[in-house]
């Protein structure tokens, strides 16, 4: 066990675990954070995605050791003071959600995208959304969020 500080949603936070523990389980279980979820364990759907230091980076095969003192921001972290994010209120507007397991990961991937191309075409879209698995299929209402939160953070 070794004491790891983390910086999440602007908060420190010192907790006791094992350095290769992934950070998934120490946002969910030691933090209480309900955001980022277990999809596959493997890294390879999105569904844990968190920001560290803005890039979109899967938590769930990311050791707690390799986030320490680097700014990490969940889904929990996108709104301020009760007002959402741009892309929050896109994916509401859009009505993006179908069963919702997934939108973690494709908000805070949105997010990655959207801070290094702001103003993205469909397929930059398509690229930087590709990784990030939705069972629902909802591929075409995220496309149109992206792009909504996109003009609106503009």
């Amino acid at each position: 066990m070794a004491a790891i500080t983390l910086l999440v949603n602007g908060k420190r936070h010192t907790v006791d675990v094992e350095p290769s523990t992934p950070l998934l389980y120490v946002l969910r279980n030691d933090l209480d954070l309900a955001g980022p979820r277990f999809g596959c364990g493997l890294g390879q759907c999105g569904a844990c995605t968190v920001l560290i230091g803005g890039e979109a980076v899967r938590s769930c095969v990311r050791p707690v050791s390799q986030a320490a003192n680097v700014e990490i921001t969940t889904l929990e972290g996108l709104s301020k003071d009760g007002v959402l994010h741009p892309i929050q209120q896109a994916w509401l507007d859009e009505q993006v959600p179908a069963c919702g397991f997934c939108q973690n990961g494709q908000m805070l991937t949105a997010k990655a995208l959207l801070d290094k191309t702001p103003n993205p075409s469909d397929a930059q879209i398509r690229e930087g959304m590709r990784r990030t698995l939705c069972r629902c299929m909802t591929y075409y209402r995220i496309n149109a969020a992206v792009k909504l939160a996109a003009k609106r953070m503009a």
